[in-house]
């Protein structure tokens, strides 16, 4: 039996209003902008609240924030741009319009992994003891900031009829695709993954409380990359301007290298019973998640 949609509300059909908020006189409000300052601002909050909740000194994070945004940011536009320089060779002002789009999230988890480390370094505290803490607000931070893809009209799949779909404007679309007026809204699917592996995250934080199970010191950071991966190794498969390595979506060659590093430090923790490799000795970082 053929199923038919054309009866279901269009609310499941997207259509942004377009990048741009508001205009105050010569001041621009971009959606994008908006939505990672909102995803910075619950992050914070967030991972202070976590982290009382460890005994661990909740000013501690807000100064990791401001190193993870120092490394974060520019590592997310200097990959995209790497992956996409020949599209900035002859435009290179273009290179620091980060509001216009234009930026990788394994990027900037790179770039805010090299603070955190230098952070963790100068500090004399446990590498993965923060990024515990930080995980569930990196993935709830993810599933806001894909809602800017939605509003810049990128980051959408290939050309579909089902219920769920966005409108892309035709100046917005790949070439191949101008007849076409709508696409797999991928930023939804990716939204709607990361929320999934928030609510996993934030589960496993709050049973360790009760010791069941109890986590030990990495476990979090280390479960959030095999579980984001997946999502984005099936999503990557939908999108138009995934960036390319030859034949190879970047995406999805470094999602496979997540899930096997997620689960190879998982098993490190939990089969062979050693703690991870950190940036201060052992009996300082090993062991159990603080009470």
């Amino acid at each position: 039996m053929a199923l038919d949609f054309s009866t279901l509300p269009l609310a499941f059909q997207f259509t942004s209003p377009g990048p741009i908020l508001v205009r105050i006189g010569p001041l621009t409000i971009r959606w994008y902008g908006l939505l990672i300052a909102t995803a910075v601002l619950i992050g914070v909050m967030l991972s202070q609240y976590l982290a009382k909740r460890r005994h661990v000194n909740p000013e501690l994070l807000s100064d990791l924030f401001f190193w993870l945004l120092i490394g974060a940011i520019p590592g997310a536009r200097l990959y995209y741009v790497f992956f996409e320089w020949p599209k900035y060779a002859s435009t290179p002002e273009k290179i620091f319009a980060i509001w216009e789009g234009g930026i990788a999230i394994h990027g900037a988890i790179i770039g805010g992994v090299l603070a955190a480390l230098i952070f963790a370094k100068l500090k004399q505290v446990s590498f993965w003891q923060l990024a515990d803490l930080v995980a569930p607000s990196l993935i709830l931070g993810q599933a806001i900031g894909r809602w800017g893809n939605f509003f810049n009209s990128e980051a959408f799949g290939d050309p579909t009829d089902l219920p769920w779909k966005l409108y892309i404007p035709p100046e917005r679309r790949p070439l191949e695709y101008v007849n076409f007026d709508y696409f797999h809204p991928t930023f939804l699917y990716e939204s709607l993954w990361d929320l999934m592996v928030f609510a996993l995250l934030i589960t496993l934080f709050f049973r360790s409380l009760s010791g069941k199970p109890r986590l030990k010191v990495g476990t979090l950071f280390l479960v959030y990359w095999p579980a984001y991966s997946l999502g984005r190794l099936w999503i990557e498969g939908f999108r138009t301007d995934s960036l390319m390595l030859g034949p190879l979506r970047m995406a999805q060659v470094v999602s496979c290298l997540g899930i096997l590093l997620g689960l190879f430090g998982l098993a490190w923790l939990y089969l062979l019973k050693r703690p991870l490799p950190d940036v201060i000795p052992s009996s300082k970082g090993d062991g159990e998640m603080r009470q």
